[in-house]
């Protein structure tokens, strides 16, 4: 597997083996249902390796049934491409052209309540083993027999499900996992709490004084070394390179397949960020914001990201960009298109972290059909472009300020 290469090495045959998307995958008819089965389990061993656990299909027979529709996504033309144009921004700190195909491929409804639960559920599950209690099993169903991630697995985790015909793959990434906000405890806490406190905060998590900085990029008052906090996000270790190989690795077990990508909290930002790299359907749930992790990796922007779809209320502090309490969530700009639950304002929730978790969302928000806006025919809050106006950071001056007498 190409997981057990050297990362140069890796690196290189990703680039090979990426799909070709001279070559979209066939249109399937609008709304055309889709059954998916678990098929893997996937994880992140503490060297960094991304390994898999196959779920024999005589214990899996669960289905998620979700109804689709057709996005229009952007894909580089080529990987090499893609990564000359963000190894040259990176390294001069100057674009270079990357051309991008049009695609029409089959997506997730997320116009409809069903579809959005039925996903919800999935990235629920990413938390948890297919065995245990809190998995969610569609209805006559249940699992006994036990089988999970390997001991050693301490990083980015989640579930891969398959469409019966294979023509579909939903990679459902976990988020952060931490027993005062959701997911629990476990081996994963730690470095879920790093990328969360490098991809989220203005500079390094300084709030204040009394922080502990993940990074050492504060150089006094506001300001901020703008190369050190690009370098700081580099780490082989770090999600997004660990995501990438994780990407390629199932293209590599399905070439033939349409690659969904779906998570919570920092689950969902990560399939943000990957979908933007490969142009896959992305639906994310409770995600803190994205688009200056996505500036800072330097990743080439396509003409549109509106095959990304985000998903949260505003009583929850993390994709808002106001929690700065154990954890640095200071950004508040999305990438692609945001469905947006007003709860404070229609159901009066509080803000409170504490509506953050996955379950929340299940239970009191995708349970039922949304009529609190008066949008008839509608069981969802219509999705809409986030705020081009929108600014990371405006209080902190970026620059170059390392080295300086």
């Amino acid at each position: 597997m190409l997981n057990l290469l050297p990362a140069t090495l890796r690196f290189l045959l990703g680039s090979i083996l990426w799909l070709d998307f001279s070559q979209p995958p066939a249109v399937l008819p609008a709304r055309t249902p889709l059954s998916f089965q678990l098929r893997h389990e996937h994880a992140l061993t503490n060297d960094s390796r991304v390994i898999f656990s196959n779920v024999d299909p005589s214990f899996a027979a669960d289905s998620f049934v979700m109804s689709t529709s057709n996005i229009q996504t952007h894909r580089p033309q080529s990987a090499k491409a893609f990564h000359s144009a963000r190894l040259r921004s990176i390294r001069y700190d100057q674009s270079e052209q990357v051309l991008w195909d049009t695609a029409d491929v089959l997506g997730p409804n997320v116009e409809e309540r069903e579809t959005l639960l039925t996903l919800a559920k999935m990235t629920s599950n990413a938390y948890t083993s297919s065995t245990a209690s809190d998995w969610y099993t569609p209805e006559g169903w249940n699992k006994s027999t036990p089988f999970g991630w390997e001991p050693d697995a301490d990083g980015i985790r989640g579930h891969i499900f398959v469409s019966d015909d294979n023509s579909t793959v939903v990679l459902s990434i976990k988020g952060t996992s931490a027993g005062w906000i959701t997911g629990g405890g476990g081996p994963t806490v730690r470095k879920d709490k790093l990328n969360d406190n490098l991809l989220f905060s203005c500079c390094c998590a300084r709030v204040g004084p009394t922080w502990s900085t993940v990074c050492d990029c504060h150089q006094g008052g506001s300001k901020c070394d703008q190369e050190c906090l690009e370098r700081s996000l580099m780490g082989e270790n770090l999600y997004y390179s660990v995501g990438v190989n994780l990407y390629n690795n199932i293209t590599y077990l399905y070439p033939h397949a349409n690659i969904w990508l779906a998570g919570h909290s920092l689950g969902g930002s990560l399939a943000s960020l990957i979908g933007v790299t490969f142009g896959a359907p992305v639906v994310a749930f409770e995600a803190p914001s994205e688009k200056l992790a996505a500036t800072r990796l330097h990743l080439p922007s396509p003409p549109s990201t509106q095959h990304i779809t985000h998903v949260f209320h505003t009583a929850d502090p993390i994709p808002m960009g106001t929690l700065y309490w154990c954890y640095a969530m200071e950004t508040r700009c999305h990438l692609g298109k945001v469905i947006r639950y007003d709860t404070v304002t229609h159901l009066g929730w509080s803000v409170d972290v504490r509506t953050h978790s996955i379950v929340q969302i299940i239970d009191r928000l995708l349970s039922e059909d949304w009529t609190q806006e008066g949008q008839e025919g509608r069981t969802v809050p219509e999705a809409k472009a986030d705020d081009e106006d929108c600014v990371d950071c405006f209080n902190w001056e970026f620059g170059s300020f390392k080295g300086r007498s």
